[in-house]
Formats: C-alpha cells, sequence, structure tokens
C-alpha cells in the first residue's frame, strides 16, 4: 500500500543522520513507496477549525552532507494526508502543547504517531511515575523543604528539569556536596516548573539501557555507557552505544507497560532502565532505533512502519 506521509520535525538540515530515528523512519517509509512531505512546527496552522500545514515533498537519501531534497512548498489540509509523524524533539514546552492540540482535530481520521493527546498527557518524567513500584526513589517538586528532606534520606541524588531532553541541565548532587545551594537557586530562577529528584544509581556508570517498545512490544535495546568523566549516558552527551539483551526484570517491565502503551496509542515508545529500575518513558521523540540496527539488532523502523500499515488497512 502507498501512503502520503506528512513528518513535522525540526529543520531536517540540522539532524545527524547517523543516529536520527527520524531519519530512520523516512528511509523506511521512502523504500515502501510512500509519498513524503516535510514540515516544521511553525508552519502549522487551524483556520475555521481546520488543520493545514505547508508543507515541501521530501526524498532522502543515507548519505551524510547530502541527505535530502525537498520540493516547492505548498498549503494542505492534513486531513488529505494519511499519517502525521509527530517527530519533533522537546523542550515539552507551550509551543509543544500547542501543536498536540493542533492534531488532536484531525486524529485519528489522519493517523498521529505518536497520538497527540497521548503525548500531551504523558510527558517523559510525569508518565513513569504511574509505575513507582518499578522507579528509584523520586520526587518532584521545586519545595526546598521537600529537596533537603528527600536528600537527607537518601543522600547521592540526581537533579534535573522535568521537561528537559538529551541529558540537558542533568546534576548529581552527593550527600555533603557543598554546591547544592547554588544550584537550588539557579534551577529556581531557570525553570519555572518542578524538577524530578531522584536517589542516584551507582551502577549508571554500567549504562543507561534504552529498551524500545513498538506498540507494546519489545523490540529492540542498546546500552548507553556514559563517559569516564560525565555523569549521563546520552549518546548526544558523549555515551557510548554498546549491544545488549534484556534481563528478566526488565521484561518484566516491558510487560507491565505493553498493554497500557497500547491502550494510550504509542506506538513508538523509548524507556530508559538503569539497574532494573525504571527512569524514563520517552514518547514526544524516541530515539535509539538506528544504534541498534547497528550493532546487529533487529530494524525497528521497518516494524513500526508495519504497525502503522495495518492500523491504516
Amino acid at each position: 500500500m502507498s501512503l502520503k506521509i506528512a513528518v513535522q520535525m525540526d529543520p531536517i538540515e540540522r539532524i545527524n543522520i547517523r543516529g536520527d530515528s527520524t531519519f530512520a523512519l523516512l528511509l523506511e517509509a521512502q523504500k515502501r513507496g510512500h509519498t513524503i512531505s516535510y514540515y516544521t512546527p511553525d508552519k502549522l496552522a487551524m483556520l475555521d477549525g481546520k488543520i493545514f500545514a505547508t508543507v515541501q515533498p521530501l526524498q532522502v537519501r543515507d548519505t551524510a552532507g547530502d541527505h535530502f531534497t525537498l520540493g516547492e512548498p505548498k498549503r494542505i489540509a492534513l486531513t488529505d494526508v494519511d499519517v502525521v509523524l509527530l517527530r519533533q524533539d522537546p523542550p515539552f514546552d507551550m509551543n509543544y502543547i500547542t501543536t498536540t492540540h493542533l492534531l488532536e482535530r484531525i486524529h485519528p481520521k489522519t493517523l498521529v504517531v505518536n497520538d497527540p493527546a497521548q503525548v500531551r498527557n504523558a510527558p517523559e518524567k510525569m508518565f513513569v511515575t504511574d509505575f513507582p513500584d518499578l522507579m528509584p526513589p523520586t520526587l518532584i517538586s521545586r519545595d526546598l523543604a521537600e529537596i533537603k528532606t528527600f536528600r537527607a534520606a537518601h543522600g547521592d541524588i540526581v537533579m534535573k528539569p522535568l521537561y528537559g531532553n538529551g541529558g540537558a541541565a542533568v546534576f548529581r548532587l552527593t550527600r555533603d556536596d557543598l554546591n547544592f545551594g547554588s544550584l537550588y537557586d539557579l534551577f529556581s530562577t531557570t525553570f519555572r516548573e518542578a524538577w524530578m529528584i531522584q536517589k542516584f544509581l551507582p551502577a549508571v556508570k554500567h549504562g543507561d539501557k534504552r529498551i524500545i517498545l513498538v506498540d507494546g512490544e519489545f523490540a529492540g535495546a542498546v546500552n548507553r555507557v556514559p563517559a569516564a568523566d560525565d555523569l549521563r549516558s546520552n549518546m548526544v552527551r558523549g555515551g557510548a552505544a554498546k549491544a545488549t539483551d534484556l534481563t528478566d526484570r526488565e521484561r518484566e517491565i516491558c510487560k507491565r507497560l505493553g498493554p497500557e502503551l497500547r491502550a494510550r496509542g504509542l506506538i513508538f515508545v523509548g524507556i530508559d532502565v538503569i539497574d532494573g529500575n525504571l527512569t524514563e518513558i520517552n514518547v514526544t521523540s524516541p530515539t535509539g532505533i538506528r544504534a541498534i540496527k547497528t550493532l546487529g539488532g533487529p530494524d525497528i523502523a521497518a516494524m513500526i512502519w508495519d504497525v502503522i500499515e495495518k492500523k491504516r488497512r
């Protein structure tokens, strides 16, 4: 079957195709004969309740520095396409939330992947708290007294913005770290929302596993090992991708999450697990599928399109 696809993403000229999951999805869509149109979120519009976008026909190729060709812009109604890939990266701010409200107007007549209402209602560091027994000790607050009490109970902690991404502004604080007060002040003036504070897991030095679920089923995984001089394992922060298998505990986590992901229409999800502890459920713009394939794992882009095509039938 041939589908009309529109992809809502960040500027395509800026992506690193070697590790970009959106690009992997586009390559697979093109391979299958689907027609692809491209637009950035600022090109969305709603007129009298109808959703439009100014799009450009897109062709892609797996060649660094020459990975795309765009056609002439044209304004289309997004109800005229079969699928919209919602793939711009966080931050999950009001601009992002607005796009989910607009795309909700066309879903599911036009299939939006992932379901925009559920993307809005399940931000990575909030959705995960639905499963507290799978998580490390976790506090969400910006109240100094709450954070001090949590720190006294758990010693070493990690503080990070609730709606951040890519490892940005993630800090470890040891029990006697004198920078705590200054860091609290910095977070207070930088972030309007509450923050996520978690017990530090020393086993992170052995890796932070990214596990991909497709329509609620385990699809593949990669272990991201932080550099020796960094806390963060994100590959955009210098983490090294290593092949991996799932432990029994990780399979249990996937089994617990699967029914809820399917019920929410979250087709492409990436979860993060450290030493058997679930830390995030990534639904906005999950990554990792190119690294998994490069390391000899399955072609998850193909698995995702199999699910999308089945739903469109």
